[in-house]
């Protein structure tokens, strides 16, 4: 039989007869609704989803459910490989019964293996959006919006205020909703809302004042010596980046990014981390051609290196001598997982 990550590596990432929760709750329910086991704070957003709710996990005494990996698949669901292998294990028989895909099969997974765990508590990151996502099948009490981005625009609206309706969809009347300003109040006007952060969300949830406890993940914001990975994909993305790195101005940048992103814009933002590119091309179909990305990058850097392998190509950065920014897709970043 293949192994879970194989098995799941066939399964369509994308539904074949549109979004909604309607087949999540068809496997949950053959699964005994293990999502009604454990309260769980529900983490929408753009840009910091993954890393908030690992900080949320951890101070609220659960767990945490994110997407997408770069270490590994075991990384979303906050286990080691041999219980990502139990998990996926537990829903395989169900899932293919209802024809769930990857991120479907994931999520409930996810929530199984949590009640086995014995988890009373999780911090539950969406995938796509929020109304229609696998992941709104929780009754989340209290809702964190990270930031809204232009993203996704095909399935979730060509407009800011369009994209965070869909996501704010998740909070239930009666949910707190954490914000990080007012702009979006006005799209839950039946919930308690509370501006700021995590630990804002935190606080929603236990009820009291806390320190929201420390947590990383690959590829968000990852500091290493004389290197920085993070997986900045958005204009809004590249942004927060930017705003956070020790030493911008002095970076080699690294980067590959999809197709259906602003590869100008991106590489525009990011041009102010430093004067050098290498561009290159991870693994996924969708990513642009290394080749493309010399021409996007060409009217913002002082010089462009075209580097396919994006082993090589971080080879090859490092030989500059300069601190390296590795960025653009969480793709490219889980190529270069393994290499430290």
């Amino acid at each position: 039989m293949p192994s879970a990550v194989d098995w799941l590596e066939s399964l369509s990432p994308w539904p074949a007869d549109g979004f909604g929760t309607g087949r999540m709750l068809e496997l949950l329910d053959r699964l005994g609704n293990p999502q009604r086991s454990f309260d769980a704070v529900h983490v929408v957003g753009t840009k910091g989803k993954s890393t908030a709710a690992r900080r949320l996990g951890a101070t609220i005494g659960g767990l945490a459910y994110t997407s997408p990996h770069v270490a590994g698949w075991h990384e979303r669901l906050q286990t080691d490989e041999a219980g990502f292998e139990r998990a996926v294990a537990r829903v395989r028989v169900d899932a293919e019964a209802v024809g769930a895909t990857q991120f479907e099969t994931l999520t409930a997974a996810a929530f199984l293996d949590f009640r086995e765990r014995g988890a009373t508590s999780a911090a539950v990151e969406a995938g796509l959006g929020g109304r229609h996502d696998a992941t709104n099948v929780i009754d989340a009490r209290v809702v964190l919006l990270t930031n809204v981005g232009l993203e996704h625009t095909e399935v979730l609206g060509s407009t800011r205020e369009a994209i965070a309706g869909e996501k704010l969809a998740v909070a239930r009347p009666g949910a707190t909703v954490v914000l990080p300003d007012g702009e979006f109040a006005h799209l839950v006007p039946e919930a308690e809302i509370r501006y700021g952060g995590a630990r804002e969300a935190a606080e929603a949830f236990l009820g009291r004042p806390v320190e929201l406890a420390e947590a990383s993940l690959a590829g968000r914001l990852e500091l290493r010596d004389h290197e920085v990975r993070d997986g900045a994909h958005t204009l809004e993305a590249a942004d927060w980046l930017l705003a956070r790195l020790p030493e911008r101005g002095a970076y080699v940048v690294v980067a590959s990014i999809l197709e259906d992103k602003d590869a100008a814009g991106i590489l525009g933002r990011l041009a102010s981390a430093g004067d050098a590119l290498v561009a290159t091309r991870s693994s996924n179909d969708r990513a642009l051609p290394a080749a493309a990305l010399v021409e996007a990058g060409r009217g913002s850097f002082r010089t462009v290196a075209q580097v396919d392998d994006p082993a090589e190509a971080l080879d090859y950065a490092r030989g500059l001598g300069r601190p390296v920014l590795v960025t653009g897709s969480l793709y490219l970043l889980a190529d270069l997982a393994g290499k430290p």
